[in-house]
């Protein structure tokens, strides 16, 4: 595990789910919406995390002409704004900021959300991201690596010293697709693990805190 994370020059995060708990304002915002367009909530929670709404209502709404789906997208975000009652940060994220920060280790966020709900989210968790790239900053959302590879290249660090940290396949796909290592939280594979972020906080420490 140290050998994998030594050469590392900079961590990539996703924001809900890794940095930030947001899944029930995420949840509640969803159901909200499938009630309005008449979309079976369970359909629209099982393939809506870590994806942009656009894509989501897409998959979700395969009929809609692209102006309904920006329609539809703006009225998914609008749910969400305002919905910041139960937003925190998960556990560990301040610890591990912390020791990237001691460590003088770069970090950014990337997120499938817009810019005012990022900042909303990330605020309300009592987060500051030095560089955030949302779903207003590029063409094409995850799985899609450009998120990732734009992060790292406002860092100044080759996306292969990247370590992507994720809590969706989505954006698991989009960090490998960049070419960065990935560590999954939730049970899923990358290539670390993680059951939270203290337990990354400790590996990273271990792996390049000076002797």
């Amino acid at each position: 595990m140290s050998v994998e994370l030594a050469g590392i020059g900079a961590v990539l995060f996703d924001m809900d789910g890794t940095l930030v708990d947001s899944d029930a304002a995420v949840e509640r915002a969803w159901e909200r919406w499938a009630a309005e367009y008449a979309v079976d909530p369970a359909a629209a929670l099982a393939i809506a995390h870590g994806s942009p709404a656009d894509r989501t209502i897409r998959r979700l709404l395969p009929d809609l002409d692209d102006h309904a789906v920006a329609t539809a997208a703006a009225r998914q975000l609008a749910l969400q704004y305002d919905d910041l009652s139960d937003v925190v940060a998960t556990p560990g994220t301040h610890d591990l900021l912390d020791t990237l920060a001691r460590l003088g280790l770069p970090w950014a966020v990337v997120t499938s959300a817009d810019d005012r709900l990022a900042q909303a989210r990330l605020g309300a968790a009592g987060i500051v991201a030095p560089v955030l790239v949302t779903v207003d900053d590029v063409r094409v959302g995850k799985p899609d690596p450009e998120g990732y590879l734009r992060a790292a290249a406002l860092l100044g660090v080759p996306v292969a010293r990247c370590l992507v940290v994720e809590d969706a396949e989505v954006g698991l796909r989009a960090g490998r697709a960049a070419g960065a290592l990935t560590a999954a939280l939730k049970g899923l594979d990358g290539d670390l693990r993680l059951h939270d972020l203290a337990q990354l906080a400790g590996q990273v420490e271990s792996a390049l805190a000076e002797p």
